[in-house]
């Protein structure tokens, strides 16, 4: 392993969750891990100036939680017993689909109801604990340092932030770049006289406001969160969920330029237009905590690494510098850790890792699978622009059907969320009996429907209502 080797070090960009997983890994190969960030990172428990996402709802799904205990084992209960509320994102979440409520059946997928800050400071704290790892705080990142072919990354400029800081060359065997959507390496690249990293972009126009609450009266009745999901009757979505410190976060959205208001009444009064009534009837008894915070991604981005011709030895991407997703599916703190344990991976031959294997990799088994399920989702909405193939179209039939089996059938919900937490594959949903109970379910939720209407129906017809008065009122 490098780590055998004497002397080693690897620099990894960027503090943030990304980076701190990527860190973990590199800490088992490497002597000495050094990490570079903008911000101050150690001691620190609340929104960082530079991480603006640490302000709203950041979800880790089901496998992102089995990775975090992997590469950090006993961490899950850390973070409990630090107050964060947890149950199964099956089984006590209040999921609407398309305006309806899911059966709830619990599937063995751990939620972990903690804040970004909060689940960020036991992550650091436990990456911090290695004694091989260091952090380079309040620094600015100037560039890369090459041989004199630009064959291969030797290490990083760097600059401290305070007034009067000289440019330091950090020397580095490897380089991680874990510094988000704003990776400054395709331009990096482009000077060092690499092609261009093809982007793919998808414009979905969504915004998002978070605001934290103390509830007097507690309308959960046993679940953790109330997630009515925007479809396109009704475009606007809200997660309101319990949280670390006695406290209930609600994050709610729209797409395409339909955004929620930050004035409290306004607030009120888009949580009110939602698919079903449970969150505004909450808030009648909830105090606000705090102001209103905005948040606008208009576009998902996927940077194809895997399709460069040549890239430098000595440096790897991962994270939101590779893809960033559509922000509502709760995808990006997951691929950021299954993308550390893909570092780790590469890293057991003893040499440094290769790139465009790492970088194939990545898209196969972790980005792939993750970019195609919310690819599908996203093109439901019939004003975000793509190409709709006769294979999104089918999946998108298929998931229609697989969420009206689910209002009747908690093991359908089950099986659902096990594929949208990234623990089972697509391919889970595609097996005989799984596919035989989702049409036995459609055709007898039908049936029900057409012969003998009762609340579901009642719900779905509320839900359309407020879908029609949204669009007449766009």
């Amino acid at each position: 392993m490098s780590g055998d080797k004497t002397g080693t070090r690897a620099v990894v960009l960027g503090g943030s969750i990304a980076g701190l997983f990527a860190a973990r890994v590199l800490a088992d190969a490497y002597d000495a891990v050094l990490v570079v960030d903008r911000d101050v990172l150690t001691g620190v428990e609340g929104p960082r100036k530079h991480c603006p996402q640490g302000r709203h709802i950041n979800g880790l799904l089901a496998r992102g939680q089995l990775a975090m205990e992997e590469l950090y084992p006993g961490i899950t209960q850390e973070i409990f017993d630090d107050g964060v509320p947890t149950g199964d994102l099956a089984g006590h979440v209040r999921w609407y689909f398309n305006g309806r409520r899911l059966k709830q059946q619990v599937a063995g997928l751990t939620c972990v109801a903690a804040s970004r800050p909060m689940l960020e400071k036991h992550i650091r704290r436990r990456t911090a604990a290695l004694p091989n790892i260091a952090f380079r705080e309040q620094h600015d990142i100037l560039g890369l340092v090459t041989t004199a072919d630009r064959g291969r990354v030797t290490g990083v400029r760097v600059q401290p932030l305070a007034e009067g800081g000289s440019e330091e060359i950090l020397e580095a065997d490897l380089v991680v770049d874990a510094t988000g959507r704003g990776s400054r390496t395709p331009v990096w690249l482009e000077e060092l006289g690499y092609q261009r990293v093809p982007e793919e972009r998808k414009k979905i126009g969504l915004g998002y406001v978070t605001q934290h609450y103390r509830l007097l009266e507690d309308p959960y009745d046993g679940d953790l969160s109330i997630n009515p999901v925007a479809f396109p009757g009704v475009p606007r979505g809200a997660i309101f969920t319990k949280t670390d410190g006695d406290r209930v976060e609600l994050t709610t959205y729209g797409l395409l330029g339909d955004h929620p208001p930050t004035d409290q009444e306004g607030l009120y009064a888009w949580v009110r237009s939602l698919a079903v009534p449970d969150i505004h009837d909450a808030l009648q008894k909830a105090v606000p905590l705090d102001e209103p915070v905005a948040f606008r991604f208009p576009t998902t981005l996927r940077r194809r690494y895997e399709e460069l011709d040549r890239f430098p030895l000595g440096l790897l991407v991962t994270g939101d510098a590779v893809t960033t997703f559509n922000p509502v599916y709760a995808q990006g703190m997951t691929v950021a850790a299954l993308g550390a344990l893909t570092i780790r991976d590469h890293l057991h031959t003893g040499a440094a890792p290769i790139p465009a294997q790492y970088f194939r990799d990545l898209a196969r088994e972790v980005i792939d699978p993750a970019w195609e399920m919310t690819n599908t989702v996203d093109l439901t909405f019939p004003g975000v622009q793509g190409e709709r193939t006769a294979q999104v179209k089918a999946a998108q039939t298929f998931l229609k059907l697989v969420q009206k089996a689910a209002t009747r059938d908690g093991a359908v919900t089950a099986a659902y969320m096990r594929g949208a937490g990234l623990v089972d594959t697509p391919d889970a949903m595609k097996r005989p009996a799984f596919l035989a109970r989702v049409l036995w379910n459609v055709v007898m939720g039908a049936i029900e429907d057409r012969f003998r209407p009762g609340p579901g129906a009642a719900s779905r017809t509320s839900a359309d209502s407020r879908g029609e008065n949204l669009v007449s009122a766009g």
